[in-house]
């Protein structure tokens, strides 16, 4: 299970400027679907360094971002962020229970049944569990450019085109709680255009690349910057935003 391997989970907190400044972010019709009128109240669990917790505050709503990694909440903190550092799993509120929880990019990094049990226990009855991902595809110049740059420094990734979908990111124990009516799955087509550096920005902050080699890393970025320098200098990502969302039953 993905949530046990806590070399990839804590190496985003070695440079959370990096993380911060390169991810993308998530559309604003998601957003929308999810700030309801009866909303006001928001968790953000695995919030990083708050690129989610920023969209529902300014939104309006009171959110409340739990970060493991100290290093990723004191980033979100800069922002404005109120952020409890401890696992989502071993958190423990006081206070009124919540009307929303939110896990942007992060629910894969969190037990599947424990945290499931601990949103359940936040949330309001009719309150809604929230997760959502940003996946990823490239045209097929830049997936036959790239692919043969990993096939060549980093065969060992099997590098994918696409991210991999929510419905691998451990929601079966949503399910298991018996709290949650059952969940169902929007989705949000958008893109981006990245210059090559820009691209190799966002590329490196995966925790896939993070935890490889120092050296090997190097060549394969090197690598990647000839290639897309061969197609002009930029990449155009087409994103698919998947968000998982569940009622807090009665």
């Amino acid at each position: 299970m993905i949530h046990e391997d806590r070399e990839k989970a804590s190496s985003f907190g070695d440079d959370p400027q990096q993380y911060d400044r390169a991810r993308p972010s998530y559309p604003a019709a998601l957003v929308d679907d999810l700030v309801v009128p009866a909303v006001h109240r928001v968790v953000d669990a695995g919030c990083g360094t708050g690129i989610a917790s920023l969209l529902f505050a300014a939104r309006g709503c009171d959110v409340v971002g739990v970060e493991a990694d100290l290093r990723m909440a004191e980033v979100a903190r800069s922002h404005g962020v109120t952020v409890e550092v401890s696992a989502f799993e071993d958190w423990d509120p006081p206070g009124e229970p919540f009307d929303l929880v939110i896990a942007a990019q992060a629910w894969h990094w969190i037990h599947p049944q424990r945290g499931a049990s601990k949103a359940a226990a936040l949330l309001r009855p009719g309150g809604r569990f929230a997760a959502f991902w940003n996946s990823y595809d490239y045209d097929v110049a830049v997936v036959d450019a790239i692919g043969a740059v990993y096939r060549e420094h980093a065969p060992h990734l099997q590098w994918d085109v696409s991210g991999p979908g929510a419905e691998e990111f451990g929601l079966v124990g949503v399910a298991e709680t018996g709290a949650f009516s059952p969940v169902e799955v929007r989705t949000y087509e958008w893109e981006q255009v990245y210059g090559r550096d820009a691209w190799l920005d966002q590329l490196s902050t995966r925790s896939s690349h993070r935890t490889m080699d120092p050296a090997e890393r190097t060549r394969l970025l090197t690598g990647l910057a000839a290639a897309i320098d061969g197609l002009g200098g930029q990449v155009t990502i087409d994103h698919t935003t998947r968000l998982c969302t569940a009622v807090r039953l009665a």
